[in-house]
């Protein structure tokens, strides 16, 4: 099959995928919350920002490498993190995780993964980031980013957007709660989706094994290797998700976050230019504009609407990563000249692994890549730092 021809957008992947995914983590890969009008908007956004071509410059060869908090990136993209992304698709953190190591670019792993935070950084190595949703027992929170730091870990982001538990009409309707409640709607739903099913069945049964070993009693340095009860029901992680995992990133606990760890620390979820600000100065390296793909609050603006005041807020050496709706090379194009210097997205990866298994990450990193270079070409620029001069306002 030519993969090219036959998916050379993330439209058609999305389509294929759909048809692939059972409908209870369809739903849960492509709704928001509420209405939905959170994500919508953060397509409409986006599908608003208009980029002056100039045709009197010579850009014939397009430059899409970027620098990054100190690291060298072949693009300026990276992989979002996604919770249950190895229930929506099996193995997909670790395709995923791979494809961003020979693509050169950051790989995400949420807290919330199926995969162990020390696996995937042995696939993906510097390429590696880890994103926190932070527990409240502190014990907890050094454990982890102790196993961040052995693993090898220079980047974490620390998610401060989900300060409590999430109410979504469409996950409740399909039974879908953290654990999912397999009744017979969902289990009709497997049995008609034979790729998703026959996968998950070699894959075995989803854990989130980051934080399985802290549901017991007098854990003491977790890490790989470590024996402990597999065989902890699903249902008790998502007891321990729903009472122990959400909380207020209060200033005294980023500072507390901020002395545990050495490396590089991003904020993902920041929307207000004055908390943007804040979060710089209590040692943040960076921020992530987001409005978590719209799945958390549904009258939450986009981060198109806010990414420009942001960066006139904290100034042009400041390092600025956004994400929302961006679905190909154009709406990356478009986020870097509204200011931001890097862009994360999850959702395409995901359809490109439900439609294409293994391919997947491949083929759409190198989709994503080749749309992006050809916006710049149509534009005449020749680098990312000259995207912003194209802005049409």
């Amino acid at each position: 099959m030519n993969i090219e021809k036959r998916y050379p957008c993330v439209a058609d992947l999305e389509a294929a995928a759909m048809r692939r995914i059972p409908g209870f983590m369809r739903d849960y890969l492509i709704n928001g919350i509420g209405q939905g009008v959170a994500v919508e908007k953060n397509r409409q956004a986006l599908n608003d920002v208009e980029l002056m071509p100039r045709y009197l410059a010579d850009a014939d060869q397009p430059n899409i490498y970027c620098q990054l908090m100190g690291h060298d990136y072949n693009a300026p993209f990276g992989v979002a993190p996604i919770g249950l992304s190895g229930l929506i698709w099996p193995k997909s953190e670790s395709i995923l995780a791979e494809a961003a190591k020979t693509h050169n670019i950051p790989y995400t792993l949420s807290t919330l993964a199926t995969d162990s935070l020390e696996n995937i950084r042995q696939i993906a190595g510097d390429n590696t980031w880890f994103q926190l949703y932070t527990p409240q027992d502190p014990e907890t929170r050094k454990d982890l980013l102790r196993r961040c730091e052995e693993a090898g870990y220079d980047t974490i982001m620390v998610t401060v957007d989900v300060p409590n538990k999430t109410r979504r009409d469409h996950d409740i309707r399909n039974g879908l709660s953290v654990p999912p409640s397999f009744d017979m709607k969902t289990v009709w739903q497997m049995v008609t989706h034979p790729h998703w099913s026959l996968r998950m069945l070699r894959a075995g049964v989803p854990q989130f094994v980051n934080i399985l070993p802290y549901q017991q009693h007098g854990f003491s340095h977790v890490g790989v290797g470590t024996n402990y009860n597999i065989g902890q029901s699903i249902k008790e992680s998502g007891k321990y998700i729903e009472e122990r995992m959400g909380l207020h990133i209060t200033t005294s606990l980023f500072e507390e976050i901020r002395a545990m760890w050495p490396g590089k620390l991003l904020v993902k979820g920041v929307l207000d230019p004055a908390e943007a600000q804040a979060y710089l100065d209590l040692g943040a390296d960076g921020l992530v504009i987001s409005n978590h793909g719209g799945r958390q609050l549904d009258a939450s603006p986009s981060s198109v609407s806010l990414l420009p005041r942001i960066r006139a807020v904290v100034g042009p050496e400041a390092t600025l990563i956004a994400d929302g709706g961006i679905r190909c090379g154009l709406d990356i194009a478009r986020m870097l000249a509204l200011g931001a210097d890097f862009v994360l997205m999850g959702r395409p990866f995901l359809f490109a692994v439900g439609a294409l298994d293994r391919r997947g990450g491949d083929h759409v990193m190198n989709v994503l890549k080749e749309e992006l270079k050809t916006t710049m070409g149509q534009l005449g620029c020749n680098s990312l730092k000259e995207l912003p001069d194209f802005l049409f306002t």
